[in-house]
């Protein structure tokens, strides 16, 4: 992989580059990018850059004072496996190209603040974050939000509603059986799983793509949900992953025929899709969370009050780890997800776990958040995680005693004094507008960004999904 201006530039040559596609995010979450003939890119670019408007990409700029400029990232190119003619990817950094200050609102800059900040504390070196993106495979979707006609249809060859179908869908074959139970995809082998062969190719590209994959396989709902699971990296560079993750999962399924989404709660009654991110500290490489001696799972007093910063921050955090409506459909008591401000070791129910597939291993020891779902931006959401995590450190938070039991289970005298999360988008937004100051530490975020993104989550989102008659409404009180 390229380390240097000059190692991109060979790239391009030895590769016989026709295009170059340099590509950013916005601000909720969504890969942008614009392809440049590889005649018209070269050392310049990567001190001039390439304009854009962004007056016209979400939650950047208003229209009078539109102009930025994107400057490559020579360690993060590739080449790209899906466009017809040879093109090479590139990721890059927003400047304002009068002051050609950084773009405050960039969120890959952002996380690059929250790894200077890390260092500039003391505390540790590197932040390595491993998320576990899970997703679903479609044979096809339809959705209409017409006032007159509002509704969403799913057709998988998975799912159990489709086993009176004469046809597999998708494939023109005569029905066969074998269709995933609600709740119960995890994790037969084939021929239930029938997106074996898919989720090999995603992996086998990502691998190309220079992302390290450790395993595969299809997740607990119904209706193809799978996982590819990454190795972890830096906080950075595991964000750029996290796009080429989601890039290649949804250009592969449609060259098998199949639509892939990211959203939390695209079943009701099912489970949802999670991203738990696993997390931890390092200084001189030597692992800060783990302590031999510890007096709970190997953890360190570090990584405990890490932990208590996480879940003192949780009720606002969210706000940038489940930044949709549909998040909160997902966030409920019964499938899977934790909503408990809890922590505690192989516990899945609690919002933090340790896991403990290797007990006594430095270098393996951990914590997991496991509330967060991969339709967050993730270079916000791993930058805001990492800063909770440190306001626990630096203000020493008591994350209290862990709770080693099924929490769903406990009585209701036990389970009230177990605080929750929030469980809609409007009210993590209003405590996000209440409390940032933790973000604000090494100007990391700034109000300007926390304001911009709370207020384009309400007008744009929020109020877009609460202010529209739902079907089940009409279900309810049609009659009334």
């Amino acid at each position: 992989m390229a380390e240097t201006v000059q190692d991109v530039l060979s790239l391009i040559k030895e590769e016989g580059v026709e295009y170059v596609d340099i590509r950013f995010i916005d601000v909720p979450g969504v890969q942008q990018h614009v392809s440049v003939p590889v005649h018209h890119f070269g050392e310049h670019t990567f001190t001039d850059g390439h304009g854009f408007d962004g007056s016209s990409i979400r939650g950047f700029q208003e229209i009078d004072e539109s102009d930025m400029i994107l400057i490559p990232d020579p360690t993060s190119a590739f080449i790209d496996p899906y466009f017809e003619r040879k093109t090479l990817v590139i990721y890059a950094n927003v400047e304002d190209p009068i002051t050609r200050e950084k773009y405050s609102r960039d969120p890959r800059y952002v996380a690059q603040k929250a790894e200077a900040y890390l260092k500039s504390t003391g505390i540790a070196d590197t932040a390595y974050f491993g998320p576990e993106a899970e997703f679903f495979l479609f044979d096809s979707v339809r959705y209409s939000i017409n006032p007159w006609h509002t509704g969403y249809e799913i057709i998988s060859r998975e799912a159990p509603w489709s086993s009176g179908d004469q046809e597999v869908p998708g494939t023109g074959e005569l029905s066969y059986g074998y269709k995933v139970k609600t709740k119960g995809g995890y994790f037969p082998v084939p021929p239930t799983d029938q997106l074996q062969d898919c989720r090999s190719q995603m992996a086998s590209t990502l691998m190309e793509m220079g992302v390290d994959i450790e395993l595969h396989h299809h997740e607990v709902a119904s209706a193809g949900q799978g996982e590819i699971g990454m190795r972890f990296n830096t906080l950075t560079k595991v964000a750029d992953d996290l796009l080429k993750y989601k890039y290649v999962v949804k250009n592969t399924a449609r060259e098998f025929g199949l639509c892939a989404t990211f959203m939390a709660k695209p079943l009701f009654g099912d489970n949802g899709t999670g991203m738990h991110c696993h997390q931890s500290l390092w200084k001189d490489g030597k692992n800060v969370f783990f302590d031999a001696d510890g007096s709970y799972a190997g953890l360190s007093q570090t990584a405990l009050y890490y932990i208590g910063g996480i879940l003192k921050h949780a009720p606002a955090l969210l706000a940038l780890t489940n930044a949709t409506t549909n998040s909160y459909k997902r966030l409920i008591p019964g499938f899977e997800a934790p909503i408990m401000l809890a922590y505690s070791q192989r516990n899945r129910s609690a919002a933090v776990r340790i896991p403990m597939y290797n007990p006594t291993s430095a270098s393996a020891k951990r914590i997991e958040f496991r509330t967060p779902d991969p339709m967050c931006n993730p270079y916000f959401a791993f930058a805001a995680q990492l800063m909770a995590g440190l306001d626990g450190i630096k203000n020493q938070i008591d994350p209290g005693q862990p709770l080693d039991k099924n929490i769903y289970d406990l009585p209701a005298a036990e389970r009230k004094n177990v605080p929750t999360l929030p469980t809609a988008f409007d009210r993590v937004l209003e405590n996000l507008a209440n409390s940032h100051d933790w973000l604000l530490e090494g100007g990391v975020f700034t109000k300007d960004l926390i304001e911009s993104y709370i207020d384009f989550k309400l007008t744009s989102e929020f109020y877009e999904v609460n202010n529209r008659p739902h079907p089940a409404e009409f279900h309810l009180y049609f009659d009334i």
